[in-house]
């Protein structure tokens, strides 16, 4: 008796577990992958996670239109997503990408570089970083 019971249970926990998958997809919540590599923008490989307290960090950039960040250079795993407007990015090699409203972005480890707002509107991008609590975010460059 024991048993039956116990299978019924199981029956009827494995039915509203599939009711609520169906209604996840009724609910018309979509995923999207917006970057997604081991290689950063320029085709470099990510370097390995540093050692140290992991310290993960939101932050949202809003770079005014005709204006670009400074160079800087970043010690852990960044990545970021375009929220508004349009960025260009250099590297002191002289590689450069445009991105775009919506799309992602694997930033670059270790290697000087900026973005560059060409635009008529501010831009706005949120980046994540992978990094340890005694790291800064970016360095900047002494020019």
């Amino acid at each position: 008796m024991v048993v039956e019971m116990s299978v019924r249970f199981l029956a009827v926990v494995a039915f509203f577990a599939l009711l609520s998958c169906l209604r996840a997809t009724e609910s018309g919540i979509q995923k999207e992958i917006l970057a997604q590599s081991e290689t950063s923008w320029d085709g470099a490989i990510l370097p390995s996670y540093p050692e140290g307290q992991p310290q993960i960090s939101v932050v949202k950039f809003t770079i005014p239109p005709k204006s670009q960040l400074p160079w800087h250079k970043h010690p852990s795993i960044n990545a970021g997503c375009l929220i508004k407007g349009e960025i260009t990015v250099l590297s002191e090699s002289g590689e450069e990408r445009l991105i775009r409203e919506g799309e992602g972005l694997i930033e670059l480890v270790d290697t000087w570089h900026y973005g560059r707002n060409d635009g008529e509107v501010p831009a706005e991008i949120i980046v994540v970083y992978a990094g340890v609590k005694s790291e800064s975010l970016a360095i900047m460059k002494d020019e």
